[in-house]
């Protein structure tokens, strides 16, 4: 077993290599479907023997101090989370087939997606942080071409700019972070986990700046919702199971560095919490589809970063496996409709849908309700035991009140979703499509995993814990927010279809607008831009050109202007002397 799972890693990777170099997407479709098959097979004998596999080869770089090696780690958040990510990129790429079928450059944009599972998969089985590095630095430059697909759109240039300058924001904790360790420490992420002592505050501060940067976090958030000019297949899968959850994997990964302090697990806590209940009440005032199921993204990686800061990253990786099934499958179906209705995003102009699109609008009411945690889906399995989690904890209860409330919020707007798009009349013009089988099969087989993959998840990876007796309202309480939120939302869209359209209140405004975090960053920026512009103005204008160039020149060249000048004037004194005394010695002889 020690020799195939590293065969079996290594076959995967260059599969991926190989898929890139071809021109034809069903064959790359095909290739995914074996690798995920091939990726099933080191899952079961490790996992229940409790091992972890390493593999390095030649040293990449050699110091004086420490060699650097390309090694790959097979452990417990690796092996669970390859097959995931190679079974969502299958699906999404089957799905971009049919998408993507009139771009002239469809399979360049295949090959732009291989490259970011690559990017992604380097992440996963990263053994150093070196390695970890060129994976995370691969993500971000893939999010930017892909995001900024359609080149024509200047929305789409500006949001591809923005994701990199906020991503870059955050990156720059990771490279303070590695830089720290490669001077004070190891490179390689095993001898740094089996440290026990106390971690020093800029690693994990770094740390937490490079996830909170990655997932979106509160106050590096505002490029989430943006991104979603890309296409569609690109969105489900920066929002499923590689950019966005890379920020969190992270952590999940390095959790006993973050552990050994406990100010920056204390600031995981906070900034999860806020984010998951500010990104809830920020999709409540949002209409496009996209974007509500954007800044749902948001609101459940705040609840993976909350996780973390209470030490439970076990329950962060469960809730990221099983939030990547769902959440690409809320993007499919979202963008088969987007598709169906002539590019239009806009909840309130869609509708009647669950007739015209019954297998599509099925598998998005079966996402949503996994998003909302209803009892036996996936979702639940994750929500309720991170409710029932902080339920337990010894922290202040102010964490498991903003978390009830994004949990009213999330599914406040999951069942809009479902009102607006699928309920009533068509409210705008479109083209019925026929469900294909490019549509179907992917979402087919995302539904079944957002409807099996928690009970087996849970099987397979939690640990057998002694059970907690606890208040059944206690219990009920995730359950209780849930039925809250669909009541709220079923009497507002009711309301809604009787009033008059109103202009929005300061609160609604507040969170749409993303708690103007747009106006400070932007202001920041270009004070900052300005302010070196103006630096750079005066050091290069007005003192080294100046200096250097006209006044230099002017300074060394006046005083032989002058020497030059008064000679000159000498030259004819001497002449005129010189010829006087020639006459007059001339006069003289004669």
């Amino acid at each position: 077993m020690n020799l195939i799972t590293p065969t079996i890693t290594l076959t995967i990777i260059l599969s991926l290599l190989l898929s890139i170099a071809q021109m034809s997407s069903h064959n790359t479709k095909n290739n995914l479907m074996l690798l995920f098959m091939i990726s099933l097979i080191p899952i079961s004998p490790l996992l229940n023997n409790n091992k972890e596999l390493t593999m390095s080869f030649s040293p990449l770089i050699i110091t004086t101090t420490e060699n650097i090696n390309i090694s790959i780690t097979l452990d417990t958040p690796s092996l669970l989370f390859l097959p995931v990510t190679l079974f969502i990129t299958w699906s999404i790429t089957e799905f971009s087939s049919w998408y993507m079928h009139t771009d002239p450059h469809n399979n360049k944009f295949i090959k732009y997606l291989l490259t970011f599972l690559i990017a992604m998969l380097v992440i996963i089985t990263a053994n150093n942080m070196y390695q970890l590095f060129i994976g995370w630095e691969g993500v971000g430059i893939m999010s930017f071409l892909l995001i900024g697909w359609w080149s024509g759109r200047q929305d789409a240039n500006t949001a591809a700019l923005q994701a990199i300058i906020y991503n870059r924001m955050g990156d720059v904790g990771l490279i303070m972070t590695t830089l720290w360790l490669m001077t004070t420490s190891s490179m390689n992420l095993q001898e740094l986990l089996m440290q026990s002592e106390t971690t020093s505050m800029i690693p994990t501060a770094g740390l937490l700046a490079a996830a909170a940067g990655k997932s979106a976090q509160f106050g590096l958030h505002p490029w989430l919702p943006s991104a979603m000019e890309g296409p569609t297949p690109v969105s489900a899968l920066l929002h499923s199971s590689t950019m966005v959850v890379a920020g969190v994997f992270l952590l999940i990964r390095l959790h006993p560095i973050l552990y050994n302090n406990k100010t920056m697990m204390t600031m995981s806590l906070i900034i999860g919490a806020t984010t998951t209940m500010f990104a809830a009440a920020a999709a409540t005032t949002y209409f496009d589809i996209k974007k509500i199921i954007a800044l749902s993204t948001t609101s459940q990686l705040g609840l993976m970063m909350t996780m973390i800061g209470l030490n439970q990253p076990t329950l962060a990786l469960l809730h990221m496996i099983i939030h990547s099934f769902f959440k690409a499958l809320l993007f499919l179906c979202s963008g088969s409709f987007i598709h169906n209705l002539n590019n239009e995003q806009d909840v309130r102009k869609m509708g009647g849908l669950l007739k015209t699109s019954p297998m599509t609008s099925s598998f998005l009411i079966i996402a949503s309700l996994s998003l909302m945690g209803t009892p036996f889906l996936s979702g639940f399995y994750s929500k309720d035991t991170i409710i029932e989690t902080m339920t337990n904890s010894h922290t202040n209860s102010w964490t498991l009140t903003m978390t009830l409330i994004a949990t009213i919020l999330s599914a406040h707007y999951s069942t809009q979703i479902i009102l607006s798009t699928l309920t009533g009349y068509p409210r705008t013009s479109h083209n019925t499509h026929d469900e294909e089988k490019s549509i179907i099969n992917p979402l087919m087989r995302l539904t079944v995993a957002s409807i099996l993959m928690g009970t087996l998840t849970k099987i397979s990876t939690l640990q057998i814990t002694t059970i907690i007796t606890m208040p059944k309202m206690t219990k009920l309480a995730a359950l209780i927010a849930t039925l809250l939120g669909i009541m709220l939302s079923k009497d507002s869209h009711y309301m809604n279809s009787l009033l008059k359209p109103q202009k929005s209140g300061t609160m609604a405004s507040f969170f749409n607008q993303l708690a103007f975090f747009n106006i400070p960053h932007r202001t920041m920026t270009m004070n900052l831009m300005k302010m070196s512009q103006q630096i750079s103005t005066e050091l290069i204008d007005l003192w080294t050109l100046e200096n250097w160039g006209p006044k230099g020149l002017s300074n060394a060249l006046t005083p032989l202007i002058h020497l030059s000048t008064q000679q000159k004037n000498m030259i004819k004194n001497y002449m005129t002397t010189f010829t006087l005394t020639l006459l007059i010695s001339l006069l003289m002889l004669t």
